[in-house]
């Protein structure tokens, strides 16, 4: 009996490794989350899971050239070409029937799938994170970094140049989303109510949540996975951009994620935001591999 992925699938994992919607971690680099892929994968990820490589969608280069304030979303010509790209292949890996597992990367590597998958149907997301990425210029002072703006972009809210590949818009239904994770002081949490996203703060999940997230996905073709692994708490997983107090432990995850991935309707998870650059020693990649493993096996 397989565990962990929808009924009659084969697991597949394809690389994303875009870093182009996160803000450098100081001026002359580049964050690190384009390395989370190779870290999993030297830890015999793939293997783990019985998986089989569908290989790498590389991306363009991280350039935010002159990009200031106002400018809009920075590297979004170049974020919108690669999640067509992505699109593709998600598209023709869902098609074969397979599980994609898709080792990103950041928060936007979710337009691929989400592109992908509308093009088939009605499908949902399950955003699972410690922030609800919800920025738009109507509740910010201005937009910039993507990855802090990823279910606002799957949901219609943002500039067209990502909103609406190939005249799409919205890749998500509202009512089609569920938000999972974030910190009690989340100032969008009374928005994102509001507009039919449930939601429910890390403090509020338990064992009957998975249940209720599913019953939302009831009726619909499908739904796809998004993980920002800090969702975890930062004592445990400090190796992202943005770590926070009052997240989950590793066995919180796990049984959040189980009956999600296990569920015929679940398609593919997008795993994201960890920085090896963070983790010298390697000790964070090693218990986020061992908590993936567990949740897909």
């Amino acid at each position: 009996m397989v565990r962990g992925v929808g009924v009659g699938k084969r697991r597949v994992v394809v690389d994303g490794p875009s870093n182009l919607g996160l803000r450098p971690p100081k001026e002359g680099t580049v964050p690190g989350c384009y390395k989370l892929a190779g870290a999993l994968r030297d830890l015999g990820f793939v293997g783990r899971i019985g998986a089989g490589d569908a290989g790498c969608v590389t991306p363009p280069r991280y350039d935010r050239g002159n990009w200031k304030p106002g400018d809009g979303v920075f590297n979004a010509a170049a974020m919108a070409e690669y999640s067509l790209r992505v699109a593709e292949r998600v598209g023709r890996l869902v098609d074969e029937g397979n599980f994609v597992v898709l080792l990103g990367g950041e928060c936007s590597n979710l337009l691929g799938p989400a592109v992908a998958l509308r093009r088939r149907g009605r499908f949902g997301v399950v955003y699972l994170d410690g922030h609800s990425d919800f920025r738009t210029v109507e509740n910010s002072p201005y937009v910039g970094a993507a990855g802090g703006e990823a279910l606002a972009l799957v949901t219609g809210r943002g500039q067209a140049d990502l909103t609406d590949l190939d005249g799409l818009s919205p890749y998500v239904r509202d009512e089609d989303a569920a938000l999972l994770g974030i910190r009690e002081d989340d100032s969008d949490i009374d928005e994102l109510r509001s507009v039919g996203i449930a939601t429910w703060r890390a403090a509020e999940i338990d064992a009957g949540t998975p249940g209720k997230v599913l019953e939302r996905m009831e009726g619909l073709d499908g739904f796809w996975v998004h993980l920002d692994v800090d969702i975890l708490d930062a004592a445990v997983m400090p190796a992202v951009d943005s770590p926070d107090p009052g997240g989950l432990r590793h066995d919180e995850l796990r049984e959040l994620l189980r009956p999600l991935l296990a569920s015929e309707k679940c398609v593919g998870i997008d795993v994201g935001i960890f920085d090896p650059d963070l983790d010298p020693e390697g000790k964070y990649a090693v218990e986020l591999t061992d908590t993936l493993v567990a949740a897909l096996t």
